[in-house]
């Protein structure tokens, strides 16, 4: 049974002091919870020539999967919370969970205030196999990120997913993180300042994704929960009344749940992401026609007498049968 990763704000604070001091970039070392087969590490190069290695958790698949679910995750970025998730996706599904430029075992050591660049660097997650299709996923920070990648690259994603979405308001307990983490900046683990960091820059860029928003020619959809005090549930509800998409935009509010779904039951964020899925496509089922036969059993008699074919001209000299 795979352990659980630290919960809460003293406990995943604690988890980054701890990780830094040994020289880890995982809290939990993955391998010690989930084989290979499972959930496995990986590592690509980030777009634009930008020359950083990132890093990303995906689900081994030996087959098609006719789904791709992208996971752009948020501040800090640690894909490493993901993996029960990634652990109980089906098989008929494949997921990747990045680790963004600045967090993680993904390079570069500081943190990439500019959300456009950060959406060309995570670009390449958006390869797929012939015939597959990728919906976009964009957690807490990483909506932003997660809406400017599908800007960038309209014909490969057909759904985004906006899932906890952080647009540029703190609920009271970010607001309380950000303020103590600006004043210690100087002391806190790297992946706690770049947080800060990047998210105080966020503001200034926010009109930049809603002009995003309202020109996807995709389904997107918006899930929150109604007891998130990250990233307040009023500013989602008001991002959706707000914007004028070319395609659906659908809200979805999970009752109950805080700003980490991803942490939650596996269950309650799965049921979410299917209800992401349009359903597949079903044909009408064709029947041919019902054609009625003769009956060849009552034909046969005057069929005797038929004459298929002409017959030859009787040669000269020769008697024929009436004769």
């Amino acid at each position: 049974m795979p352990r659980k990763r630290p919960k809460g704000v003293i406990g995943v604070g604690w988890a980054c002091f701890a990780s830094s001091v040994l020289g880890r970039t995982e809290h939990v070392p993955m391998s010690e919870d989930y084989p290979d087969t499972v959930v496995r590490r990986t590592f690509f190069e980030a777009g634009g020539d930008l020359g950083w290695r990132l890093s990303a958790l995906e689900t081994p698949r030996e087959g098609f999967t006719r789904w791709k679910i992208v996971v752009i995750t948020g501040s800090p970025s640690w894909a490493e919370y993901w993996a029960p998730v990634l652990a109980a996706l089906p098989q008929d599904r494949e997921m990747v969970v990045v680790d963004r430029p600045g967090f993680g075992a993904s390079q570069p050591d500081d943190h990439v205030p500019d959300l456009e660049t950060q959406a060309l660097a995570l670009s390449p997650l958006l390869k797929a196999k012939p015939g597959q299709k990728i919906l976009l996923v964009g957690q807490s920070y990483g909506a932003a990120i997660a809406t400017l990648m599908a800007r960038l690259n309209p014909r490969r994603v057909r759904g985004l997913v906006l899932l906890s979405g952080y647009y540029a308001e703190p609920g009271p307990t970010a607001r309380w993180l950000l303020d103590a983490g600006g004043k210690a900046l100087s002391i806190i683990p790297r992946d706690l300042r770049n947080a800060v960091l990047e998210v105080t820059g966020q503001p200034a860029q926010f009109d930049t994704v809603r002009q995003a928003l309202a020109q996807l020619d995709l389904p997107i959809h918006v899930v929150h929960g109604d007891k998130d005090d990250f990233a307040p549930l009023e500013a989602a509800e008001r991002l959706v009344a707000e914007t004028r998409p070319r395609r659906s935009m659908r809200f979805a509010r999970v009752d109950g749940a805080d700003h980490f779904l991803n942490d939650g039951p596996t269950e309650v964020l799965l049921e979410a992401l299917d209800e992401c899925l349009p359903p597949p496509l079903r044909l009408p089922a064709w029947r041919l026609p019902k054609v009625e036969l003769p009956d060849f059993a009552a034909l046969a008699p005057s069929l005797r007498n038929l004459r298929l074919w002409p017959q030859p001209a009787p040669r000269r000299g020769m008697k024929t049968a009436d004769a």
